[in-house]
């Protein structure tokens, strides 16, 4: 199965529960729907490092954190000297043009690693604003298209209506819907078809930045839900386990809990970024078939983590709780079975092999994720991977978990505790059994599931055969290392 072009999209902070085709009670996507039942949808993808800076790592270079070393968040980390070998440099030195649009999140943010060019906004980023004093006309396209618009200001920004990037609170989009960044990104997707080089095959990578905060849908997606009924947030049994971290009632939280109106508002705003992105992505798919190039292309969507959105008193990402690591992907490609669904764990890693196999382009040996081709021409695959590890230092320790989406097991650096969940009985990982008797055995296995994929770190966070807590934590591995006990699919 060889495709000419591929079109990967990716969405910034996308829950894998919140499409309508994935059974969600409140949540309408219609299009993205679509593309599932022309496709794959992938019910058990994964983000192993759950906040932006690691986990397009794995995007683009199809390798494991114990593989790139980035195992936390870090801004300022020159992404061209620590990761040479990526997705669009692999693809553009194999003869096709490479095209992004959107958010990249590297350092320097005009790195284009890999692609011929890159139309850039990556939203509001703290490092990049303080180091360009405001003049941010060198890390955003976005910005300075905004201000040329008619009716607006030169001194506009998208930050005008006062929203936080990380922040809770939620309201309509204060400008006309035309201006949105989500529609920012499609209106220049649009323009470069035009562009394009039509004797080459593309790559064209779509990175929206929502529905990552600011919670700012236009008027007609948050009406769409904030008169959904209101609901508490999903509680765990062992929330306790956070006491520490707490900050009740502050609007930019990780651990806390909200007011039932903000929190209520919350969810309209997060879920109408849904809605609002997915009619764009039609509007450039239908785009695409009018170009007459839609049956000749492979499309994927993912995210590159979730959002815990309230649940267990928690929001943002970065938590190893499926709200936050659990992300969508759909692939749709010109041959294979139609509407199928596969159940086998994957990961962003997986994306990059995957790309390359389709476009019949060889896979370097830098990558250790594996090409989910097979999967898409409806090929039985044995040897999967049995089990994903994965982990990120937030809190001031590193949160490790293993699963193979029915069950998962954590750990948590800072104090040793434990906690496992079958996600299977209990998707929403309300009840913590690591001390339930029955489950003894089931708890022993996968903490040497853990124990096996932790024993060579630097860290220290093995000893004796022994989890260890209280080491220090790094957020980039000074000795990456890539196990080929597990082989590959690691």
């Amino acid at each position: 199965m060889t495709a000419r072009n591929v079109v990967m999209i990716c969405v910034d902070q996308w829950r894998g529960d919140a499409l309508s085709a994935a059974g969600h009670p409140v949540v309408r996507t219609p299009y993205l729907d679509q593309l599932a039942s022309q496709g794959t949808r992938f019910s058990r993808a994964y983000s192993a490092t759950p906040t932006c800076v690691p986990a397009r790592v794995a995007l683009m270079t199809g390798q494991s954190q114990e593989r790139h070393g980035r195992v936390g968040y870090r801004d300022g980390v020159t992404f061209q000297e620590a990761h040479p070998v990526t997705l669009p440099g692999t693809l553009r030195d194999a003869g096709y043009q490479t095209q992004a649009i959107g958010k990249l999140h590297v350092y320097p943010e005009r790195s284009r690693i890999g692609f011929d060019d890159v139309r850039l906004h990556d939203g509001y980023l703290h490092f990049a604003r303080r180091r360009q004093q405001r003049d941010l006309r060198e890390v955003d396209d976005y910005l300075p298209w905004l201000q040329s618009q008619a009716g607006s200001s030169p001194v506009a920004d998208y930050t005008d209506n006062g929203l936080n990037c990380n922040s809770v609170v939620a309201r309509p989009w204060d400008k006309p819907e035309a201006q949105h960044p989500t529609n920012w990104v499609v209106t220049e997707a649009i323009s470069w078809l035009y562009r394009r080089d039509p004797t080459t095959p593309f790559f064209l990578y779509l990175s929206f930045h929502r529905p990552h905060a600011p919670l700012d849908p236009p008027q007609w997606a948050f009406d769409q839900y904030v008169g959904m009924p209101r609901t508490d947030p999903v509680v765990g049994d062992w929330t306790s386990a956070y006491d520490e971290f707490r900050n009740d009632g502050a609007h930019d939280t990780v651990i806390g809990r909200l007011d039932a109106e903000t929190h209520h508002r919350a969810k309209a705003g997060y879920y109408g970024h849904l809605s609002h992105i997915d009619q764009q992505v039609n509007r450039f798919l239908d785009t695409l078939a009018e170009f007459g190039l839609r049956e000749d292309t492979v499309v994927l969507f993912t995210s590159d983590h979730g959002d815990m959105l309230g649940d267990h008193d928690m929001y943002r990402k970065g938590q190893p709780y499926e709200g936050s690591t659990h992300v969508p992907l759909l692939i749709s490609a010109p041959e294979g079975p139609r509407g199928q669904v596969i159940d086998d764990v994957v990961e962003l890693r997986d994306l990059m092999p995957t790309v390359l196999d389709l476009a019949g382009v060889p896979i370097p040996e830098t990558v250790d994720g594996r090409s989910l081709a097979p999967h898409l021409r409806g090929e039985t695959v044995s040897e999967w991977r049995e089990h994903l590890h994965g982990e990120h230092v937030l809190l001031g320790q590193s949160l490790q978990w293993v699963t193979d989406g029915k069950r998962k097991y954590v750990w948590m650096s800072a104090h040793g505790d434990e906690q496992f969940f079958d996600l299977e009985a209990d998707p929403q990982e309300t009840r913590n059994l690591v001390a339930d008797p029955a489950r003894a055995d089931e708890v022993r296995r996968w903490r040497q599931k853990l124990l096996d994929d932790l024993r060579d770190r630097e860290e220290g966070y093995v000893d004796a055969g022994q989890l260890v807590p209280g080491r220090p934590v790094v957020t980039e591995l000074q000795r990456p290392i890539w196990s080929q006990r597990h082989g590959r699919a690691q």
